[in-house]
């Protein structure tokens, strides 16, 4: 997909976000009720409608009156861990972004080890809303992260964190999600030979196609059992790059990338795009309060390339989706 059709697919889809999942509903019976008697208008007195101020309509209705009873949403489940801050979709069961830090030290530290890790539900989400380890089973995707463990090590708590199913999307595996994918993660790393301090925010993306009948539609799986956790057409990250000095310039990258298998020939600068198509897609606002003249091109200050390492085959069989629906 070119950048011209990726513009043009974010430009419109500034709506996209996911389709309402089927409607369970349960089969418990209800008490029959008396019915309420529902008193006539006419004898409704005007006093108990509130003061009427003159030329407005403001004491004829209170539609924020439904608050006390509740706010409907939508809530984005905000957590904040040791590594990375994210904000959870409870509507796609993935997560809206995850902002993470990395810096030469952290990455430098080794008191995390991800075998001592587990993929965990997150009991932060109410249990209706929450992705569940069975719905990964046999779907036949990786449960990738969005922060990836790799950045964690500093700690084995913020390595354990990386593995609750809230910085999880369904990831293609082999191909994407145990190849290109990795080694775009490993880029990420390496810029910190660069700049002192990185920040990395990675999110699913939910793009429209055209159709045989020239229409742009939305179109995604979803998986889990029941179906409720989709399946992201797309994954974004943004870099921001700083080089540690107070006021100093900001290099920043915005990258968009299939759920699919990428040839690992495809340059990563295939892949870039202004940040505003990142935004117009996500429906999300990212470095607004960043200064213009701060900002700098991120592939123009540095070699914006992938280095392909063969991972060994133990960690690639980690990552098999197989029964268990992956881990990377």
């Amino acid at each position: 997909m070119s950048k011209i059709t990726l513009g043009i697919i974010a430009a419109a889809s500034a709506a996209t976000g996911a389709a309402c999942t089927a409607l369970y509903y349960s089969n418990t019976s209800r008490k029959a009720t008396s019915p309420v008697p529902i008193t006539p208008r006419s004898q409704v007195s005007r006093e108990s409608r509130g003061p009427r101020t003159p030329g407005s309509t403001q004491s004829l209705v209170d539609p924020a009156g439904l608050f006390q009873y509740g706010f409907p949403g939508p809530i984005n489940d905000l957590a904040t861990r040791n590594l990375y801050v994210s904000s959870f979709d409870r509507r796609t069961r993935n997560p809206l972004w995850v902002a993470e830090h990395i810096t030469p030290e952290s990455l430098a530290s080794r008191n995390g080890n991800r075998d001592h890790s587990t993929f965990q539900e997150d009991a932060q989400v109410p249990e209706m809303f929450r992705g569940k380890l069975k719905d990964y089973y046999r779907s036949g995707y990786d449960r990738g992260h969005q922060a990836p463990a790799a950045d964690a090590k500093f700690s084995q708590q913020a390595m354990d964190e990386t593995f609750y199913l809230t910085n999880m999307a369904p990831q293609v595996g082999s191909g994407f999600n145990r190849d290109y994918w990795a080694h775009f993660e490993d880029f990420c790393r390496r810029l910190t030979t660069h700049y002192p301090s990185v920040r990395i925010v990675t999110g699913p993306l939910y793009l429209p196609r055209q159709h045989s009948d020239n229409k742009w539609r939305v179109s995604y799986e979803v998986v889990g059992d029941p179906p409720n956790i989709a399946v992201p057409t797309h994954f974004y990250k943004i870099i921001v790059a700083e080089d540690g000095k107070i006021g100093g310039s900001v290099a920043v990258g915005a990258f968009v990338l299939p759920n699919a298998v990428i040839n690992s020939n495809t340059r990563l600068t295939e892949f870039e795009v202004p940040l505003e198509v990142v935004e117009r897609a996500s429906g999300l606002e990212f470095l607004r309060m960043l200064p213009v003249g701060r900002r700098k091109e991120l592939c123009k200050e540095v070699e914006c390339s992938l280095i392909i390492r063969e991972f060994d085959n133990a960690r690639k069989d980690r990552g098999k989706g197989g029964k268990e629906g992956g881990k990377r």
